[in-house]
């Protein structure tokens, strides 16, 4: 590898991001300008912005490793994020988000949250657990940037890690959302075009798109017997229904991700940018043809990673790849991409991790200062606003997480994040957004509910958290509290209907009793 010219194109790329997030920095007057853009920001720069925030190197990394394992099943999620994540978030939650933060004149999240339902609790709470949570899922990006830059460029993990961390530090602290947005839609440019060539070249490699699939399909007798006990039936089908693998991949990775991004603060927030709903509808379909691109290929690839590595090398991708889900990506383009598209690639990851990173810490930076201190009374802290303590909080907490992590737990871990906001959030922004009648008892009830029951499942029943927790074990001497299939169902799958009937009751419950108060006093 020629580390001369990967040098001079990181500089450049690194120019480029600097000049776009200095040009945001520039842009930002006013409070509105730092946490919502001024709500001018153009719908092809959101719907990319959008796009790169949500495609971290969890989807790219994380995920294309695990559908190494698992197969073709997950372009099921590639199918909801388009239709959920973008069709849906765009044109229908999008349109009513952006209209109530404005005539509420919120600016974040949880501020929405709590001015449509007259809850100071419901903005603390639920910024409380965007701030004490969201580090686990920014963790796992920065932990896929660093292992592809560790794997590719030999560099020493740890201080991947800490170069990633400052680069984000510097761009969010300085320019706001502006400067993340701006820097979100370089970065989504060079994804795409890194993601297409890199699909392109696998199905040229294996021989065009007929082959390459009736060569995976034909290797079903080669799938791990562990994987066929969980119910595997071949990389080009869906496992045996209710397997337990059936359940892994439907309940927690196809449903968990594909239903919780309606609920994602960090990607609800872009709704607020803009300026009216047209922005919005013209968004669709530049976010649409980005995600098919991002998270189909590398769907697609994961499994063809399987083909390649048994023709060339004799063995599976897990085994090229040492047993770490988070390395086949990473060790599949080294063996078989020339030096001047692993260049490529690493700005592609390095987009990735980026673009992700700098929206989540503004969201765990903004929670921090805007929804829980300034609602607690406090105006600045240590001469610095309580939004940039709050990012540079979050970025501790995130290197320190993914110091500590074990390894192959990227996919794991943005399920969990993803299932806890759906459970935790989404009745409440429906109803926010949808039902007049829903009230502020019914709002705090299913949003406490949301998140006790997902972190109680979590912890005491889904088995992959119960055992690495071992808090289960601890206390009951036993790794989870109930047997098949429930070690297998992620929690989001029994939290989010439980969060919404309590919702729905509570909200009924409560504006009956308040219609009757008001009756009696006339």
């Amino acid at each position: 590898m020629n580390y001369p010219v990967l040098a001079a194109l990181f500089l450049v790329y690194i120019g480029i991001m600097t000049a776009l997030a200095y040009y945001g920095y520039k842009q930002t007057k006013t409070e509105s300008d730092y946490l919502v853009g001024g709500r001018n920001i153009s719908p092809t720069v959101m719907a990319l912005s959008y796009g790169a925030t949500f495609i971290s190197t969890s989807s790219i990394i994380g995920f294309g490793g695990v559908a190494s394992l698992y197969g073709f099943s997950l372009l099921w999620l590639a199918l909801l994020n388009i239709v959920l994540g973008v069709g849906i978030a765009f044109a229908v939650f999008g349109t009513r988000i952006r209209k109530l933060s404005l005539d509420l004149n919120s600016y974040t999240f949880s501020d929405l949250l709590g001015k449509r339902y007259n809850s100071k609790f419901l903005t603390i709470f639920s910024g409380a657990m965007i701030f004490l949570f969201m580090p686990a899922y920014t963790s796992i990006v920065l932990i896929g940037g660093g292992r592809f830059l560790e794997e590719t460029l030999s560099m020493n993990f740890n201080v991947a890690l800490l170069i990633l961390a400052m680069i984000v530090g510097v761009y969010v602290i300085t320019g706001g959302i502006k400067a993340v947005m701006y820097t979100d839609a370089f970065a989504a440019v060079v994804m795409l075009f890194g993601m297409i060539l890199f699909l392109v070249t696998t199905y040229k490699t294996l021989g065009g798109i007929g082959t390459a699939h009736s060569t995976l399909t034909a290797m079903k007798d080669l799938v791990p017997q562990n994987l066929v006990d969980q119910g595997h039936q071949g990389w080009t089908s869906m496992p045996a229904f209710g397997s337990p693998l059936w359940w892994t991949i439907v309940s927690t990775i196809i449903m968990g991700v594909g239903i919780g991004v309606l609920a994602q603060p960090q990607l609800a927030m872009r709704s607020m940018t803009v300026k009216d709903n047209r922005s919005l509808y013209r968004s669709v379909l530049v976010g649409g043809i980005f995600i098919f691109f991002m998270t189909g290929a590398a769907y697609m690839i994961g499994p063809l990673t399987n083909v390649y590595f048994q023709e060339t090398a004799g063995m599976l991708a897990i085994d090229a790849a040492k047993g770490n889900v988070d390395l086949v990506i990473p060790t599949f383009i080294n063996s078989l991409m020339p030096d001047w598209f692993i260049y490529l690639f690493t700005l592609t990851l390095l987009s990735a991790t980026i673009s992700t990173i700098s929206s989540l810490i503004h969201l765990q930076g903004s929670a921090f200062g805007e929804d829980i201190l300034k609602n607690l009374g406090l105006q600045s802290m240590f001469g610095m606003s309580l939004s940039r303590l709050g990012v540079l909080i979050g970025i501790v907490a995130a290197v320190i997480l993914a110091y500590i992590m074990p390894a192959g737990i990227i996919a794991q871990a943005t399920a969990f994040w993803f299932g806890i906001c759906a459970a935790g959030f989404l009745p409440t922004l429906i109803g926010a957004l949808f039902w007049k009648k829903s009230t502020k008892e019914g709002a705090v009830a299913s949003t406490i509910t949301g998140f006790v029951v997902s972190v109680f499942g979590f912890l005491f029943i889904h088995q992959k958290e119960a055992a690495a927790f071992g808090i289960s074990e601890a206390l009951f001497g036993k790794t989870t509290l109930l047997g098949f299939p429930w070690t297998f169902v992620d929690p989001m799958f029994y939290a989010l209907p439980l969060s919404a009937l309590v919702f729905i009751a509570v909200s009924i419950g409560t504006a009956k009793k308040q219609s009757v108060k008001a009756d009696s006093a006339a």
